[in-house]
């Protein structure tokens, strides 16, 4: 059994629960998704599968492409992931399909996207730098300050925080918790926010390490003795 799915995030809500406590959450397009090809420790020295989004829009894939699909008779898909097998499991074959059912509700999951892109920043932005004095004549606004000695090392070192390319990175926000999960649409609801602008891909896998549900505490209120 596969521990992960392909999906797309489709946007934020609210949602009610049973005890009438409000809580946000991210809707996610998880799948249907097909196992593409099954790679075992024989052949590759890991286990793991190869799965496919499927969509609605027909994918125009070039000739090795259509082979290597071919071998799982199944449509060539334009988006394919890696993910793993859960421990104890069988593999599955090639053309099997992977559903949001893999889910349950309350399980927690992990979710890698890609971060929104924010182009060429400066460092207040980028490392929240708070920059200098913003008063009239300061010259020294939203500069990053020294960043290095002149003497010695007379260089700037490596792994300095400076300007640059901001976003676009890959982000993994761990042990989100399953809100809903509709498998007649295909549709999971997790708490929280998922990395990623409307529209993008994501991996929803089972959580590598999940944490338990926090237990509300009751504090006895010490009692007032004679002093």
């Amino acid at each position: 059994m596969v521990n992960g799915i392909i999906g797309k995030k489709v946007g934020m809500t609210q949602l009610f629960l049973e005890d009438g406590s409000l809580e946000p959450a991210t809707v996610l397009q998880a799948g249907p998704c097909v196992v593409v090809q099954a790679k075992t420790g024989q052949t590759d020295g890991y286990e793991a599968v190869q799965i496919g989004l499927v969509e609605g829009r027909r994918y125009a894939a070039n000739k090795p492409t259509i082979g290597h699909f071919k071998k799982a008779n199944v449509p060539p898909t334009r988006v394919r992931r890696e993910v793993g097998l859960a421990k104890g499991g069988e593999t599955p074959a090639p053309g099997a399909q992977v559903l949001v059912s893999i889910f349950s509700q309350g399980e927690r999951v992990d979710v890698v996207g890609t971060s929104k892109g924010h182009g060429f920043q400066g460092v207040v932005k980028r490392h929240h730098f708070s920059g200098g004095e913003k008063s009239h004549g300061s010259m020294f606004h939203r500069a990053p300050g020294s960043i290095g000695a002149s003497s010695y090392p007379s260089r700037v070192m490596p792994g300095m925080r400076a300007h640059g390319h901001m976003g676009v990175d890959r982000v993994t926000v761990r042990n989100l918790k399953v809100l809903r999960v509709d498998p007649e649409n295909n549709l999971l609801l997790v708490k929280g926010a998922v990395p990623g602008a409307n529209g993008g891909y994501v991996i929803i896998r089972k959580a590598v390490a999940a944490k338990p549900e926090p237990q509300p505490q009751l504090q006895e209120k010490p009692k007032k003795g004679k002093k």
